[in-house]
């Protein structure tokens, strides 16, 4: 899924503590991490697989690891991150549960965000249509598609609940003609996006 990357790393940064320690697992080319950096003036650093966007990241002075996020657990001790980032990933991964485990372990808090699979469109086309759906913020088809673990808002709300785990802040998002807008009300139902700040009880 695409979501605009201005939109993520606005509403990020907002959440990122100045001078702090962060870890970006899945941090593409370096471009949050970057601006992390140079706004908020963090300690970043990145963890990626794909080895382009590894030498992108080198060529904006960003220290990235290689590895796998289905490789656990994390080689970083207890608490050592301020804040630990995942954005757009965890519906890729093969374990999310044990991946948000090693993300609170690492980090004292956690952004992460992922696109809504509970949203009214793909549930209408999925009823009617009886095919996985394509929407413009989920366009790939189903044989193409890097997602494997499909979530909705009220999943993850519940996921919380279940693993002791404390909801800080959240944010909603839904694709309409004049770009990504924010979401106040039914976000299981109407948002295509949502970014949550998490930390263990």
């Amino acid at each position: 899924m695409k979501l605009p990357k201005e939109l993520v790393i606005s509403r990020i940064s907002d959440e990122v503590a100045h001078g702090s320690r962060v870890l970006d697992l899945g941090c593409g080319d370096g471009t949050l991490l970057k601006h992390l950096k140079e706004v908020r003036n963090v300690v970043g650093y990145g963890i990626e697989i794909d080895s382009n966007a590894i030498l992108s990241c080198i060529k904006k002075d960003i220290n990235v690891l290689h590895w796998n996020l289905n490789d656990l657990p994390l080689d970083f001790p207890d608490h050592f991150y301020d804040t630990v980032i995942l954005t757009h990933t965890l519906q890729q991964v093969l374990r999310p549960k044990e991946l948000i485990d090693e993300m609170l372990r690492v980090g004292k808090e956690v952004i992460l965000s992922f696109p809504n699979f509970g949203q009214y469109k793909l549930r209408f086309k999925l009823l009617t249509g009886g095919r996985m759906p394509s929407t413009a913020t989920l366009p790939d088809k189903w044989y193409e598609t890097p997602n494997i673990k499909l979530l909705t808002v009220k999943d993850f709300y519940d996921f919380c609940e279940e693993n002791q785990i404390e909801i800080l802040t959240h944010y909603f998002f839904r694709k309409s003609k004049f770009g990504m807008v924010p979401v106040h009300n039914f976000a299981n139902l109407r948002a295509d996006v949502a970014i949550f700040k998490i930390k263990r009880k």
